[in-house]
């Protein structure tokens, strides 16, 4: 991985505008016809038409493109900001690491109830509020704890990084993801969940089972880690955790509240990200008043974590930017036209999988969930009303295809800094978890064909 020179998805994103700006010129100009059809725009099929020679877009376009990409997802950047500077604040309190550093350590001692309740807690996090790199503090304490039981640090990292990469992959409503995605593609927030929760708990079950097969081989003969030749660092010990307080089963109790208050609103009063931010908001003034954190505090712990959130705001931005050139240019339904005639011809369910595979590619090279949603979803959504794969599937494809490749592709800076603390080399973690990929990309690829035999929606 040291000779592996990958460019800033930032940089990427600017190469992708500026193939959207060739794009323009060289495509021919066209559009589909379109109706209104469940709340939503769709286009019909076989309407595309050429269009009249237009004007083309100006070359220096790349660059007010962008701002305006900026200003056009305003709302979810916002949003974005206001998340992390809440769960920044919630961080703060300090109820969250203690829940989790208590419950590693009652799991400790049990195994299986180690990898799996590990995973599950790991999972949940990353399903439902976004959690990534906030997993990052645990990584010496699972070291500690599963060199203890005998397992080595792929077992933890395993624990750690599959489960964080179900919980992207079959999310159940994270915001940064699904609900971003589902917004795009004009369909109700957080509808489709049931379905959802079938596919993670199934993915659950398949991770289980290859991380604690594996941890038990190691545990059995440690010559057998794919990592035996590499020293545990000293540092790697069981800290001490507090108990948790009266005062810390408040504060993830209400946090628990807002998040149902959240997928309620989201699913019966048509909420979406302006009032999902004023709900994170008021959780944190609540909170502040309840731990008695003083005022100035708060206010560092909400600017810090809104800060470690600007690169995922400006690759939103930049990634919104690619399709104002592509509508500007009035090629975005001759890309759709082209892409969509062969998936069509290959069937519905080979179309659903496509995207799945299509989407997977794309995270090598836009490993950033929200990035990648608004780079691919304009052109997935239009293609799927094409070849019978409706907006929820094209939906589920693309959080697949971003969320499991996560634990996967050298771009995700969160995995790189995860292997790099354990000491872990790239090509073994491969080793390890390649199979679990194929293995889950099998299951998604039945569970697609299910959705769309089934028409779910």
């Amino acid at each position: 991985m040291a000779g592996m020179r990958v460019p800033h998805t930032l940089i990427l994103l600017l190469a992708m505008n500026a193939a959207a700006l060739v794009l323009a010129y060289v495509l021919p100009q066209g559009a589909f016809e379109r109706v209104e059809k469940d709340g939503r725009e769709q286009v019909v099929a076989g309407t595309y038409a050429p269009l009249e020679e237009a004007e083309r877009v100006h070359p220096l376009s790349l660059f007010t493109a962008i701002p305006r990409g900026f200003a056009a997802a305003q709302e979810i950047i916002f949003f974005v900001f206001l998340i992390g500077g809440a769960f920044a604040v919630l961080r703060a309190t300090g109820a969250i690491d203690a829940m989790i550093g208590r419950l590693l350590e009652h799991l400790g001692s049990r195994p299986l109830w180690f990898v799996a309740g590990g995973m599950l807690v790991f999972s949940i996090g990353s399903s439902t509020i976004g959690m990534a790199e906030e997993y990052i503090p645990f990584v010496p304490v699972l070291l500690a704890l599963a060199i203890g039981l005998g397992f080595d640090a792929i077992t933890a990292i395993g624990i750690l990084c599959v489960g964080y990469g179900i919980g992207y992959g079959a999310a159940i409503f994270n915001p940064f993801t699904v609900l971003i995605a589902q917004d795009i593609a004009e369909v109700q927030p957080a509808s489709g969940m049931g379905f959802r929760i079938a596919l993670w708990l199934v993915l659950i079950v398949v991770g289980v089972h290859h991380v604690y097969r594996y941890a038990t081989r190691v545990r059995a003969d440690p010559a057998a880690s794919l990592v035996a030749d590499v020293e545990p660092d000293p540092s790697w010990r069981v800290t001490e955790t507090r108990a948790l307080a009266g005062r810390d089963l408040l504060v993830l109790g209400l946090t628990l509240a807002a998040i149902a208050l959240i997928v309620y609103g989201l699913k019966e009063l048509h909420w979406y990200v302006i009032e999902m931010g004023a709900v994170f908001l008021g959780l944190s003034i609540v909170l502040v008043v309840l731990t008695r954190m003083s005022a100035d505090h708060a206010a560092r712990e909400f600017c810090t974590g809104a800060a470690e959130l600007t690169t995922t705001a400006l690759l939103i931005g930049f990634a919104r930017s690619i399709l104002i050139l592509l509508e500007d240019g009035q090629v975005i339904d001759t890309v759709v036209h082209y892409v969509s005639q062969p998936l069509d011809a290959a069937g519905s369910i080979v179309a659903a999988v496509g995207m799945l595979f299509f989407q997977s590619l794309c995270n090598l090279f836009i490993p950033s969930g929200s990035g990648q949603a608004y780079v691919t979803m304009p052109v997935m959504a239009p293609i799927g009303d094409l070849v019978g794969v409706n907006r929820q599937v094209a939906v589920l494809a693309y959080q697949i295809g971003d969320g499991l490749t996560n634990i996967l592709v050298p771009t995700n800076a969160v995995l790189v800094g995860i292997l790099a603390m354990a000491r872990i080399p790239y090509e073994r973690w491969v080793r390890f978890v390649f199979p679990f990929i194929l293995k889950a990309l099998l299951v998604c690829a039945v569970a697609l064909a299910v959705a769309v035999l089934t028409g779910w929606s």
